[in-house]
C-alpha cells in the first residue's frame, strides 16, 4: 500500500506538471521581410515569464499581454480553465531555418520551459508542409486571417468651435472609436499645424475611455490627445489629420474541416489575432475671424480671452539708487503664454530694466489658464516725491467680442537722499556715473624720517591699494553689464543659454525615474523650443517646425546644424508622444538635446 501511494503521487505530479505548459504558437513558414506574430501560451497563473531568444528575428513589437478564462461543471464538478498570452510582432530579416528557444516561467514554485520550435524562412512565401491531422488543422487555422470593418475602427478629430477669432482658444481632441480589443497604438505623425501655435493637454495624462453611439453603432472611444490651439493668420486654416498605427487582438473564426476538430469549434478555443492597422484621422478647416481694430490710444499686446490684471510694488519708500520691483500679474484663460509686456511710461527718474517674465500655467481638459507676471526693476536716480500712474492692460474678449480694459492701482513712492556724498553727474541710462569726491593729499616735509622700524613695508602699500583696484574692477564690471543690459539681443541669447541649461539639468535629475518619463520630456522640450525661441528671436505665437526652417534660413544658419535642429525636434516629439520608452531611449534623447543646443 505504502509503494501505491507512492506511485500514484509520482503519477499524479508528472500529470499536474504535464498540465501546466508554455505552447509556442507561429507560422512554420515565412518569407524574407515578412511580419508576423509569435504568442507564447501559459495555461496557468504564473510569474516571472521570460521569453526566449528571437535568433534571426528582429521583435518590432511586443509583449501584449491576454487573459482568457474558462469555466466548466461536469457532474458537480466546477472547474476553470485559465489561459495567459504574450504575443510579440516580429520581421524575417534572412533565409534559412530559425529555432524559436523555449519560453520560461514559475508557476507553483516550479519553474516550466516550452518546447523550441523551428520556422523556415524562404524568398517567396508558400504553404509549409505538415503532416499529421493536428498539423492540417493548424494549417486551416492559420488560413483565416482576421480583418476589420472600416466602421469597427476609425479615429476622428472634434474642436469646440469652427469660427473662432484670431488668438482665440479652441480645444482639439484626437479620438479613437473601436469596436474590437485595442492592445496598443503609436502615434506615426504629429499634425504639423502651420498658422496656429499649439499646445499639447494631455501630456502625462492617462487615457480617457466613454462610450458613444454613432448610426446606431456602439463605439468604445478612446481619447488619445488633447491639444489648444491659437490661430494666429485669419482666414480658412487647416488643422492637418494625425496618423497612428494601432494594434488590435480580433477573433479568428475556425473553418469547419468535416473532421473531428469541429468539435473544438467553440469560442473558447478561437484564437485572437493581433492585427496592425494604420489610421488617419480627417482634417478640419477653420475660419479664422480678423480681431477688429484696437481703439485709440490702447496698449493692446495681444491677450485674447478672458483675464484679470493686478499690479503691486515690494516698497514704496527708498533711498536714491535702491531698487524698486513693480510686478504686473495678468489671470485667467486664454492665450496666456503669447501675451507681451503692455508698454508702461514711467517718470524719466527711474532707470527702467526689461521686464522678466514669470509664468504659473495650468493645462487641463479645459484648456490653457493661469497667469503671467510682468517684473520690472525700477531704479530712482535722485531724492523726491513721484508717482507710478496706473497700467493699463488691453484684452480681447472672444465672448463678447470687443475690447476690455482694465485699470490697476498707481503708486505714490518717496525717494530719499541716497547714502554717502556721491553726485550724479547724468540722468541718462547709459551715462550714468558717479564723481568720487577729491582727496586732499597732505604735503609732507622735505626731511624723511630714516628709522627701519617706521618704513612702510611692501604689503602695506598693497593693502592700501586694494580699494582703489577693486572699485576700478567694480567700474568695468559695472559698463560691461550696463552695455549687456542694453544690448537686447545679446541678454535674450544669454538669458535663452541659461534657461536651457537649467531644464537640462532637470531633465537630467529625472532621467533614471521611470515614473516621471513626461516630466522629462517636458523639460526637453521647453529647453530645445525656448532657446530657439530666444535664441533666434522666432516669436513663441510661430514655433513649429515650417516656420522654424523659414526663420532659420532667413538667417543663413549652416545647412549641417539645420539638419540636427529638425532631427533633434522629430526625435524629442516621437518620444513625447509614442507610449513605452526605455531608459536607453530617455539617454539617447536628453544627449542628442545636448549636443543640439551646444552647437547652438
Amino acid at each position: 500500500m505504502k509503494r501505491l501511494l507512492i506511485f500514484s503521487f509520482i503519477l499524479f505530479s508528472a500529470a499536474v506538471m504535464l498540465a501546466q505548459e508554455i505552447t509556442t504558437v507561429c507560422p512554420r513558414s515565412v518569407s524574407v521581410g515578412q511580419r508576423f506574430q509569435v504568442s507564447f501560451e501559459v495555461n496557468a497563473r504564473h510569474k516571472d515569464f521570460q521569453p526566449p531568444s528571437f535568433n534571426g528575428l528582429e521583435v518590432l513589437q511586443g509583449p501584449w499581454t491576454g487573459y482568457s478564462s474558462r469555466k466548466s461543471n461536469i457532474n458537480g464538478k466546477r472547474s476553470v480553465t485559465q489561459n495567459f498570452t504574450y504575443t510579440y510582432v516580429v520581421e524575417a530579416r534572412k533565409e534559412g531555418t530559425i529555432t524559436i528557444g523555449g519560453a520560461t516561467c514559475v508557476v507553483e514554485g516550479q519553474k516550466i520551459k516550452g518546447s523550441s520550435t523551428q520556422l523556415k524562412v524562404v524568398k517567396d512565401q508558400s504553404s509549409p508542409t505538415r503532416g499529421g491531422a493536428y498539423d492540417n488543422q493548424q494549417q486551416k487555422q492559420h488560413e483565416d486571417k482576421a480583418t476589420i470593418n472600416g466602421d469597427a475602427l476609425f479615429a476622428r478629430i472634434n474642436v469646440n468651435k469652427t469660427n473662432p477669432y484670431q488668438g482665440e482658444q479652441v480645444i482639439v481632441t484626437y479620438k479613437i472609436y473601436t469596436q474590437v480589443s485595442l492592445h496598443q497604438y503609436s502615434i506615426d505623425k504629429l499634425p504639423g499645424n502651420k498658422g496656429f501655435w499649439s499646445e499639447d493637454l494631455s501630456e502625462g495624462k492617462q487615457i480617457k475611455q466613454s462610450e458613444e453611439t454613432i448610426n446606431g453603432r456602439r463605439y468604445v472611444v478612446a481619447e488619445i490627445r488633447r491639444g489648444a490651439i491659437f490661430g494666429q493668420e485669419t482666414g480658412t486654416q487647416r488643422i492637418a489629420p494625425l496618423e497612428l498605427d494601432v494594434l488590435a487582438m480580433v477573433p479568428v473564426q475556425r473553418r469547419r474541416t468535416g473532421s473531428i476538430w469541429d468539435l473544438f469549434d467553440d469560442p473558447f478555443f478561437n484564437q485572437a489575432q493581433a492585427v496592425e492597422r494604420h489610421l488617419t484621422t480627417n482634417s478640419l478647416s477653420l475660419n479664422v475671424k480678423p480681431l477688429p481694430e484696437a481703439p485709440a490710444g490702447s496698449n493692446f499686446s495681444g491677450a485674447v480671452g478672458q483675464f484679470k490684471a493686478k499690479a503691486e510694488i515690494d516698497q514704496t519708500e527708498v533711498k536714491a539708487n535702491e531698487a524698486i520691483t513693480l510686478r504686473l500679474t495678468v489671470s485667467g484663460s486664454g492665450n496666456l503664454p503669447l501675451i507681451e509686456a503692455p508698454e508702461v511710461e514711467f517718470a524719466k527718474v527711474f532707470e527702467v530694466y526689461d521686464p522678466k517674465v514669470n509664468d504659473k500655467i495650468n493645462r487641463n481638459d479645459g484648456g490653457i489658464s493661469g497667469s503671467r507676471t510682468f517684473e520690472w526693476i525700477l531704479i530712482p536716480q535722485s531724492a523726491g516725491n513721484y508717482k507710478i500712474e496706473p497700467i493699463r492692460f488691453t484684452f480681447f474678449n472672444p465672448q463678447t467680442g470687443s475690447y476690455e480694459t482694465l485699470n490697476t492701482e498707481g503708486f505714490e513712492i518717496k525717494v530719499a537722499k541716497g547714502d554717502g556724498n556721491d553726485r550724479l553727474v547724468s540722468s541718462n541710462k547709459s551715462d550714468l556715473q558717479r564723481l568720487n569726491d577729491d582727496i586732499n593729499h597732505i604735503k609732507s616735509g622735505s626731511g624723511r624720517l630714516q628709522s627701519d622700524a617706521d618704513s612702510i613695508l611692501w604689503w602695506q602699500w598693497l593693502l592700501a591699494l586694494l580699494p582703489i583696484l577693486a572699485a576700478i574692477v567694480a567700474i568695468v564690471m559695472g559698463r560691461k553689464h550696463q552695455a549687456l543690459l542694453r544690448d537686447e539681443v545679446t541678454l535674450r541669447q544669454t538669458r535663452a543659454m541659461k534657461q536651457a541649461r537649467k531644464r537640462l539639468r532637470n531633465a537630467e535629475s529625472l532621467l533614471t525615474d521611470s515614473t516621471k518619463d513626461a516630466l522629462f520630456y517636458e523639460e526637453i522640450y521647453k529647453a530645445l523650443w525656448g532657446c530657439l525661441s530666444d535664441k533666434y528671436r522666432i516669436p513663441r505665437s510661430r514655433l513649429n517646425r515650417e516656420t522654424v526652417v523659414e526663420c532659420l534660413n532667413e538667417r543663413n544658419i549652416n545647412p549641417d546644424q539645420l539638419s540636427l535642429i529638425m532631427e533633434t525636434l522629430q526625435s524629442v516629439d516621437e518620444a513625447r508622444f509614442a507610449p513605452g520608452d526605455s531608459s536607453a531611449r530617455k539617454h539617447e534623447i536628453y544627449n542628442q538635446t545636448l549636443s543640439t543646443i551646444a552647437a547652438l
